[in-house]
């Protein structure tokens, strides 16, 4: 009992550090990082007016507000059922490559119409594709937009209800960049190349090109705009919203519910980064990659349709008259496969882009443990199969650590009857009690702690592939055997239908499916290996807690209950070779037969 009462202990403490991580670190580093962007904007402020005062005849070009970049188009949404009228109130240019299919929207030259061609909602393979972004006329819409912003010298300048020209070949793949163009009435000619890779990168390379006769300066913008967030919450393992990061401040996250409450996050100035709107298996990211100082910003809008928006605003771009400038940016839009974003981010010198993927805080743990497990699915074919051979690896790694603790347990079993002897001789004197304990286990050797490193180890090895399981994309949708078709979702079998047999549906704390019940079963013979304890508390713990645990974990993803119970059962033949060395009576079958064993009255 020892062990799995060091089992709780080691969770309480784990549940410990991370509040007071969150309460003593990360609130006052927020504090910190506002503070600080405050302190620059004073900064810069002061800079800007001493420069006009230090050259009074310069002609200053100001910055315009975060405001000014364009607001999405208000009014009301249509219906989901609208998305074909909606795509078709537009011109469009076709978008087809080997991941991607959509269409980009000349009014605006928006990204608003893209599906994903190897991912669909269910495991059914005639399921619909996943549509990651759609028209703003629609309930979920959701695009990246690329536009500037002028003053009275520019005119008009491309922005969100500006309408392009395609020129030439009028359909987007790898293999064919789009060329627009548009020309206003003060000479300015915008000509925008947008190029594709095989995955998920699009270019947006603009051209400004000053035909007038006086120099001109312009600012440009780039967003992620949204107007729903997902249905289903995310946990507190996963961070889902707005993101970026850039400048000193580097990674921002901002959760749904806090720039609702926040309705506006402003960090400082960068020369590079990254910021966007991420989901759990998708991603939609802005990269500004011409080092032009921006300002970033994340924000929530409530004026006409509440929106949720990421965007960056450029310094001011000169263009002299007969001159031209060019700005690029480049628009992520897809899924978030690690090896795909390790090399965006290698390949085109993206900082820190592998944070997009919420490795979390113990990430020097979780990301070898993805990378060991994806590197045993490339050999075995199976992540199922790569999660059963990933446990034995731990198990081998840890086995030193945990046959020193096994052996020392079953030392504590060859010495309870003195232990016994001294809690009987000390009853009613804990402190002698207790030092007669100390003095035992000098004598003997043994420590009482030992006991807790086997689940103690096992702790981190379970958040790690629980944060695997549920935040890459590369678990979504893989199948084991039989019924488990997707490692990243529960069991869908229950007990309390016969496993499919009675045609009901269950409540979601009734499906106790398969897996499940083979964790407990696997949990309650490891416990039985101990002797049951000698008090009434300890002993109904000892008893329900299989029952308790397979009722909690039936609702985790069976690929991590299928960790579980195959590791109890590594566990309860780890644990009875090394008891049987060490000359320890294993309990298990004495145990196993006192639950049937008659119990006698309290008269005899």
């Amino acid at each position: 009992m020892e062990n799995n009462r060091n089992f709780f202990i080691t969770i309480a403490l784990s549940v410990l550090i991370l509040t007071l991580w969150q309460v003593f670190y990360m609130n006052p580093r927020v504090e910190q990082q506002r503070e600080a962007a405050r302190i620059e904007e004073q900064r810069q402020a002061e800079q800007k007016k001493a420069a006009e005062a230090a050259n009074p005849g310069t002609a200053v070009t100001p910055a315009p507000a975060p405001g000014a970049i364009p607001s999405a188009p208000g009014g009301e949404a249509v219906t989901a059922a609208g998305r074909a009228q909606a795509l078709a109130a537009t011109s469009r240019v076709k978008i087809d490559t080997p991941s991607l299919e959509g269409s980009i929207n000349l009014t605006g030259a928006r990204l608003d119409d893209l599906k994903l061609k190897h991912y669909t909602e269910t495991v059914d393979k005639n399921s619909p594709e996943i549509e990651l972004l759609n028209p703003s006329a629609l309930p979920n819409g959701y695009f990246a937009e690329i536009g500037f912003v002028g003053n009275d010298k520019t005119g008009a300048v491309p922005g969100a209800d500006t309408v392009w020209t395609v020129d030439g070949n009028a359909t987007l793949t790898p293999s064919t960049p789009v060329t627009l163009t548009y020309t206003n009435d003060k000479g300015l000619t915008f000509k925008r190349t947008v190029s594709v890779d095989n995955d998920y990168m699009f270019t947006v390379s603009d051209t400004v090109q000053n035909s007038g006769t006086a120099p001109v300066s312009l600012f440009n913008y780039g967003r992620v705009t949204r107007f729903d967030k997902p249905a289903v919450a995310s946990t507190y393992v996963l961070h889902e919203g707005l993101i970026g990061y850039t400048g000193t401040e580097g990674l921002q996250e901002h959760k749904y519910a806090s720039i609702e409450k926040d309705k506006q996050a402003q960090p400082g100035k960068s020369t590079d980064g990254w910021l966007g709107i991420t989901d759990k298996y998708w991603a939609v990211t802005l990269v500004p990659t011409e080092k032009q100082p921006f300002q970033p910003r994340y924000a929530y809008f409530e004026d006409g349709r509440h929106r949720y928006q990421s965007d960056f605003l450029t310094d001011a771009i000169n263009v002299d008259a007969g001159q031209s400038a060019t700005v690029e940016t480049e628009v992520f839009a897809g899924a978030k496969e690690v090896a795909k974003i390790n090399a965006y981010a290698e390949d085109r010198h993206i900082k820190r882009f592998d944070l997009l993927i919420d490795w979390g805080w113990f990430h020097f743990i979780t990301k070898p443990m993805f990378w060991l497990i994806d590197t045993l699915y490339k050999f075995f074919g199976n992540f199922g199969l790569a999660i059963l051979a990933t446990t034995v690896i731990v198990k081998a790694i840890f086995f030193p650590l945990a046959n020193k603790s096994y052996a020392s347990m079953a030392n504590m079993k060859k010495v309870q009857p003195k232990m016994l002897e001294i809690r009987e001789k000390y009853a009613d004197d804990k402190m002698k009690q207790q030092q007669a304990m100390m003095e035992l286990y000098k004598t003997e050797k043994i420590n009482p702690l030992a006991g807790c490193w086997p689940v103690a180890l096992q702790i981190p090895v379970f958040f790690s592939l629980y944060k695997v399981l549920y935040i890459t994309i590369e678990m979504r949708h893989a199948p084991f055997f039989g019924w488990i078709q997707d490692l990243a979702a529960p069991d869908p079998t229950s007990i309390f239908n016969l496993f499919g047999l009675i045609p009901m549906t269950l409540p979601h704390m009734l499906m106790i499916g398969v897996w499940p019940l083979l964790m407990g079963v696997t949990m309650f013979l490891q416990m039985r290996m101990n002797p049951t304890p000698p008090d009434p508390t300890q002993a109904a713990i000892f008893t329900w807690m299989p029952i308790i645990f397979t009722f909690m974990m039936a609702g985790f993803p069976a690929g991590l209950v299928i960790y579980w119970a195959w590791n109890n059962l590594l566990s309860i033949l780890q644990q009875g070779v090394i008891m049987k060395r060490q000359g320890a009576k294993i309990e298990l079958w004495d145990n196993l037969a006192a639950l049937f064993r008659k119990k006698p009255s309290p008269a005899e």
